[in-house]
């Protein structure tokens, strides 16, 4: 794949995408379909996946590309794609929060190496450049070229005193069973892929996900993760989380800063 090439339509698709979400989020109203699996969608959901997959294959009409909305007519057999949440955090796009997220991911060999979340309430734009440094764009956002940024690097963790975040919308005992394992100074909440951009940046340490999330959650944000020095492993037995498994389903997992001593399960 040339990533001189692919980060730079990434990030020009994701913001596109974003103006079309925002358009609808600050419309009057808009409607809310369940989807078979119970999980809502919405026309920005849709708009967003139409936006994204278009453009993706008319520039890499021979990656294969696998897009939450389009999931059911895929079946994965590539050991290199691109993988889309055109957006993540319906919930809390339905209930007017912010905290919702364009995610788009290149996974070559299991592994997200490349990736573009953008939160456009929020005006947050995190990518991982070509060599894989993870950067966080400062806006206003020209769709054609790179404006200032600043290179991200996770924290240095006090494993006495650490700084959590978890999701907004599926936080259960579970997960707070297993965050009183640590010595924590602080606890956050975020919708969406945000979490791992946070870790990314260095406003938390560590973020466990014990609950159900598919790969397009997850890559980009990994991926963003990655270039900044974290790490995303396994719930259960703290492998690396790999990519292109049965179903697009991830086990749960945790994402954290290098130097954050993880517990068992």
């Amino acid at each position: 794949m040339d990533f001189d090439k692919l980060v730079p339509e990434m990030r020009r698709l994701a913001l596109l995408a974003g103006d079309k979400i925002m358009e609808i989020y600050n419309s009057a109203d808009f409607d809310v379909k369940l989807k078979s699996d119970a999980s809502p969608v919405t026309v920005a959901d849709e708009a967003a996946d139409e936006i994204i997959s278009t453009g993706l294959r008319s520039i890499f009409p021979d990656v294969t590309l696998i897009t939450e909305e389009q999931s059911k007519s895929h079946s994965l057999s590539a050991d290199n794609f691109l993988i889309v949440d055109p957006l993540d955090g319906t919930k809390e796009f339905i209930k007017r929060r912010g905290d919702f997220t364009v995610n788009i991911a290149y996974v070559e060999n299991g592994v997200p190496v490349r990736g573009v979340v953008y939160a456009p309430a929020k005006e947050r734009l995190f990518i991982t450049l070509a060599d894989g440094q993870t950067i966080e764009e400062i806006g206003p956002f020209d769709k054609d070229q790179m404006g200032a940024y600043k290179e991200l690097s996770v924290s240095e963790p006090d494993n006495g005193a650490l700084v959590v975040v978890a999701s907004k919308s599926h936080r259960d005992q579970a997960t707070d069973d297993y965050i009183n394992k640590y010595s924590v100074k602080d606890s956050r909440s975020a919708g969406s892929s945000l979490k791992f951009c946070l870790v990314a940046t260095g406003e938390a340490d560590l973020y466990p996900r014990v609950g159900r999330t598919m790969e397009w959650d997850t890559a980009a944000g990994h991926a963003v993760l990655n270039g900044a020095g974290g790490q995303v492993v396994r719930f259960d037995d703290h492998t690396p989380l790999k990519y292109g498994k049965d179903e697009y389903a991830n086990p749960f997992f945790i994402a954290f800063a290098k130097g954050v001593e993880l517990k068992e399960a």
